[in-house]
């Protein structure tokens, strides 16, 4: 647990400083977790592009720390008051706030020390990760294993900060580093309520506890999707607060956008989550604002670039493993039938098959079995999240026919989830795949016919004496009052029970142990063979290999050298 904290106080210091620099000539008025994920974007975009030339380790970090220092020195003023509003204005001393933020640091921090690895991490997170440690990217490297292919920037996150250059062990800290940003966010709900009154992004930071107290026995694992799914959910939540605080600005919907592209490189199954630019570029391209519309599409494709520069050198394809962008002709090129195969599987896995031949089947015929496989809550949420998506296409009839107030930003918003929802559920539904757009859906549908029905005072039509317009206005006030408060005590006594039961998970599983240093990868017996010359290692059972055995794959793969040592990259034979 020490070990984590140290890494995090140093993941904090070098993204909020990489943060505040980017933003500090774009913007200062903005929440203090909003420097953390800018410089956690501009963080992974960096050593996305070191990868390129060399591995992610102790130079990376040093120039890192450099950057920090000039930013530090040059804009030393302004860095220390920005710092002071900010903790004046969300974590002042003595406040209930600040030792909330604390109590979830420690919390998280704890349940990043420990827990349960990932079955994949095993298989193929953890051997990403040390390529990228120790080579940075290696042409043809899907030719050893395909799933080596699939290119995540959250693997080179957790490349730069596992200090695995120290020379001990390679830490995975940064998903739960991740998961406390969410979690610090989520603490906005208890000022609502402590208020009165709940917002559709309250509906929204619930769903996030909900993911995060299932998440906190695993999140010590590098897992992409867990990446895919916080990061999402810190997309929707800010953005509900941009609406709700009526912003004006389209600034940082702008930005939350280029944090979208940023997602999709996390997972490109998150990709829809773009329909989100809809909104500032209609706004900009309208006010003909041709400047900042180029300023955004920059940012945009500087934040994707090494992405798809990284997929092509890896894979030799576009976007693996769907091989329909075919543009590159490399001699690592990872074969079309190969990469077919495997896109294949992941969607027949995701419907709860093994075997690829079941791809060509109906969504009639794998629905109900896939449905009946889910636990007993995710078919709840599931069900839920089903009927928000007819839900919302009524919902958008009577917007359209006036039926009810207009709002369109909102809309957007839910559409975009719903959408989402409904791609993931046709394609390859494996509920951790796209449990996000699962438990979203329902909360900004039916969180938002919350909002418009009991939250904004209605206006009574005419022709009513003005006593009979001022007695109907109390009945609704109070009506409204009542919901509203009905609706605080359900969100007390959910976050009392997922507490309490965090609280039973803590202490059933708890054991004394790694409180110094964290949790290592497990790692799984092998035996080595060779190929021209180089020794590579293969699992004695099952598939998995973990991080110690390395270069490894689950299989002889047939492959050759594409020079004289693995550094130079594989091709296939």
């Amino acid at each position: 647990m020490t070990s984590v904290i140290l890494i995090w106080l140093y993941m904090f210091i070098t993204t909020f400083t990489i943060g505040y620099g980017v933003l500090r000539v774009i913007t200062r008025h903005i929440p203090y977790h909003a420097y953390l994920i800018c410089g956690m974007v501009c963080v992974t975009v960096y050593d996305q592009f070191f990868s390129l030339f060399a591995g992610v380790g102790l130079l990376a970090n040093v120039i890192l720390c450099i950057v920090c220092i000039l930013i530090w020195w040059f804009d030393r003023v302004q860095f220390g008051e920005t710092v002071r509003e900010l903790m004046q204005e969300n974590l002042q001393y003595r406040s209930l706030k600040f030792w909330g933020m604390i109590a979830l640091f420690l919390l998280f921090a704890y349940g990043t020390s420990r827990g349960m690895i990932h079955y994949d991490t095993g298989l193929y997170h953890a051997q990403s990760i040390r390529w990228i440690e120790e080579y940075g990217v290696v042409k043809g490297l899907g030719n050893l294993h395909c799933r080596l292919a699939y290119n995540s920037s959250s693997f080179a996150l957790s490349a730069l900060y596992s200090m695995a250059f120290l020379g001990g062990r390679s830490y995975h800290c940064c998903a739960g580093f991740l998961a406390f940003i969410l979690a610090a966010v989520c603490l906005e709900t208890v000022d609502h309520m402590r208020a009165g009154k709940l917002h559709v992004s309250d509906f929204a930071r619930a769903m996030a506890v909900y993911y995060l107290v299932n998440i906190f026995d695993e999140m010590i694992s590098p897992a992409s999707d867990y990446f895919m799914v916080l990061i999402a959910f810190y997309i929707i939540i800010c953005w509900l607060d941009l609406l709700e605080h009526k912003e004006k600005e389209i600034l940082p919907y702008a930005l939350l956008c280029v944090l979208g592209v940023f997602l999709m490189t996390v997972k490109l199954s998150a990709a829809l989550i773009l329909l989100l630019t809809v909104w500032p570029a209609y706004y900009l391209i309208r006010e003909k604002r041709w400047r900042e519309i180029g300023t955004y599409l920059c940012l945009g494709i500087v934040t994707a670039l090494p992405y798809f520069i990284r997929n092509v050198v890896i894979s030799g394809w576009l976007v693996y493993p769907f091989t329909q962008i075919d543009l590159f002709s490399v001699r690592w090129k990872i074969p079309k039938g190969i990469a077919d195969y495997d896109a294949r599987e992941i969607q027949v896995w995701g419907r709860g098959y093994t075997d690829v031949s079941q791809y060509g089947i109906s969504m009639r015929e794998w629905l109900p079995g896939w449905f009946q496989s889910l636990a007993g809550s995710d078919k709840v949420f599931v069900l839920l999240a089903g009927v928000s998506v007819c839900v919302l296409l009524i919902y958008a009839v009577g917007m359209v026919f006036q039926w009810w107030r207009r709002r369109w930003d909102l809309l957007l918003l839910q559409v975009t989830v719903a959408a989402s929802f409904v791609f993931w559920l046709c394609t390859s539904p494996l509920i951790r795949y796209g449990c996000v757009y699962v438990y979203l859906t329902p909360a900004v549908v039916f969180g938002g016919i919350y909002d418009t029905v009991f939250c904004p005072a209605r206006q009574t039509s005419g022709g009513d004496s003005e006593e009979k317009k001022a007695l109907t206005d109390t009945r609704r006030i109070w009506g409204r009052a009542a919901v509203q408060r009905m609706a605080v005590i359900l969100f007390a006594l959910f976050f009392l029970y997922k507490g309490l039961a965090l609280g039973q998970e803590i202490v059933k599983g708890y054991v004394n142990d790694y409180w110094l240093v964290q949790k290592d990868y497990e790692n799984y017996e092998t035996y080595s063979y060779e190929i021209d010359g180089v020794t590579f290692y293969l699992p004695v059972e099952g598939d998995q290999v973990g991080y110690e055995s390395f270069p490894s794959a689950p299989t002889v793969p047939k492959i050759e050298l594409l020079g004289e040592g693995i550094a130079e990259g594989f091709r296939s034979l």
